[in-house]
Order: structure tokens, then sequence, then C-alpha cells
């Protein structure tokens, strides 16, 4: 159970993603730069704890070792993820992006059959393609059926434009995020810690950002003071204390895909923090008793996904010819 409480408590850091993207979009800030800020403030932040534990040099060998693996995934999982959420936050409000966003759980469990697991047959080690946990797709459905309940009443509010443009990017982010993710955990082999991956990570979709950087400077000028502000504690509290939670999570259960799932699942506790941020700091009404009725939805989901992700073990038979690759 500790990597569900890694999961929540980096929930709780990611939050404030969608509560300060939200303010900033109130202000007429670009969310080009909100993006690219947020990782542009990360390298030294994450430069002086990689260095701390003499971890530098592991990650530039790594890194060197496939530079174009590091290229793709992390501007998959970094660069397509979170161009798209924030860009996102200009079509609605914090609460409604992070309960889209809870797609990926959704989106994370759909990618399992992408994937495979090495097995000891009659003839040797075998790779089979993984199969889908069927049951902690459902229990993904019932969260996202609680988030549906929560956001009925304010989104009848919004126009339906901004809703489906609003959507679109953050299903783009929900595959993106937990590809990404898993792919470099894949590359890694369990060689580097997680703030040396976000790190690397980071690095090496520096280009993304670069280029994002420039033309937001191009058509929006120079940031805020402010907007730099509110990107440096996004840095802090989403860009290295949440992802280094939510990656030190993943990692603890990277071999189990129900376990994987469940921690992903976790990162649906967000809607909440996301609701309880906005009506502190920027004054909406408290939710509902429809929208608490859907709070308990998503927990008990949650929690239900937890519980069969963590009873999950794995067969080392093989199930069918056409699910084995040779190794």
């Amino acid at each position: 159970m500790k990597s569900i409480g890694l999961g929540i408590a980096a929930a709780f850091f990611f939050a404030v993603t969608f509560v300060l993207n939200r303010s900033l979009s109130l202000t007429g800030a670009s969310w080009m730069w909100s993006a690219s800020l947020r990782y542009l403030f990360m390298i030294p932040l994450l430069m002086l704890i990689v260095a701390q534990k003499a971890g530098l040099g592991p990650l530039f060998t790594e890194m060197r070792s496939q530079k174009a693996k590091w290229l793709l995934w992390s501007v998959v999982g970094f660069g397509l993820f979170y161009a798209p959420l924030t860009f996102a936050s200009e079509f609605g409000p914090g609460w409604l992006v992070a309960g889209t966003w809870q797609i990926t759980i959704v989106s994370g469990t759909l990618l399992v059959p992408f994937f495979y697991e090495t097995v000891m047959a009659a003839n040797g080690p075998r790779r089979i393609r993984r199969r889908m946990p069927l049951t902690g797709l459902a229990f993904s459905l019932v969260i996202l059926a609680g988030i549906a309940v929560m956001q009925i009443q304010h989104a009848q509010d919004l126009e339906v434009g901004n809703v489906l443009v609003g959507i679109l990017p953050i299903v783009l982010a929900s595959f993106a995020y937990p590809l990404g993710n898993r792919k470099m955990m894949e590359l890694c082999g369990g060689r580097l810690d997680a703030f040396q991956r976000v790190l690397g990570m980071t690095l090496a979709s520096l280009p993304f950002w670069l280029l994002l950087s420039v033309y937001a400077l191009y058509t929006k000028g120079l940031p805020s003071g402010g907007q730099v502000g509110q990107s440096i504690i996004i840095a802090i509290s989403s860009g290295v204390v949440a992802t280094g939670l939510f990656f030190k999570a993943t990692d603890r259960v990277k071999d189990d895909m129900a376990k994987l799932a469940a921690v992903e699942a976790t990162q649906s506790v967000e809607v909440v923090f996301a609701v309880i941020g906005e009506v502190t700091l920027l004054g909406l009404s408290f939710p509902s008793l429809l929208s608490w009725i859907g709070l308990l939805l998503v927990i008990g989901g949650m929690v239900l996904h937890s519980l069969v992700g963590h009873g999950v073990r794995r067969s080392p038979r093989i199930r069918s010819k056409m699910e084995i690759e040779q190794h």
C-alpha cells in the first residue's frame, strides 16, 4: 500500500498545476510560457538533487547510450503530456481539466497490451504480450463515472465548443504520459532512480520546450513577473515533488501492470484537491450534493482498483501462440 500512498501524495502536488494554470489563464498569461517555464525551471532544481546523490554521471552515461529513444519518449511523456494539458486550461476551470485528465486511468489500462513480459517456457525464455486487466478497467470506469457525476452541474454552464476544445488535448495527454513513463521505465531497466529519470526526461525534452518558448516569445512577448513566480511554484510542487513521488511509486510496481494501473488510478484524487484549491484560492462555489456523490464514487473506485491491483498475480504460463514473440 506504500505505492498507493505515494501516488496520493503526488496527486496533491500535481493539483497545484491545475489551480495555478487556471489562475494564470484568467490573467491572460500565455499557456506556452506556462508550459515551457515549468520544465526550464525544473532543470536546475533536479540537477542539485541528482548531483547530491552523485547520480549525474550514471544518468549521462545512460542517456548517451540510447539518445534517440531518450529524445522520443521524453518528448512523448513530458512534451505531449504537459503542453496539451496547459493549453486545455484556457477553456475550462482547473477542476474540469483535472477531472477530464482522469481519462488517463483508462488510457493507461488500454496501453497494457502494447507491452510485453518475459516468461519461462519449455523452449526457454519468451516474451508474451501482456493481457489487459479487465477488472481494473471496470473499476477505472467507475472512477470516471464518479467524475462525470461530479461535473454535471458545472458542465452545464460551459459552452459546448469550449468543452470539446478542452477535452481533445487532454485525451492526447492522457495517453502520452503513461506511454512515455512506461517506455522510459523499460529503457532504464531499474538502473536509474526516480529523480535521475525525471531529470533525464526533462533534459531530453528540452528541444521541445525551447522551441515552444521561442514561439511564445515571438507571438506573445516576454512572460510577466507573476507568471514567472507561479511557474517556479509549479516547477517545485508538480515538476519536482509530485513527479518524483509518482515515478517512485510506479518504479516500485513496474513489473506488475495491474498494480501499476492501480498506482496510476490514485491520480483521480487530483480532482478533489483541485476543487478544494479553486474554492479556497479562486473563489469558486463549494461542490453540490451531487458533486459529493460523484466524489464518493471516485474514491470508492480508486480503493477497489487498488485492492484488485494488489491482489492480482501474474501467471508464468504461455496462454496462446498468438501472444508469443521470440525474445
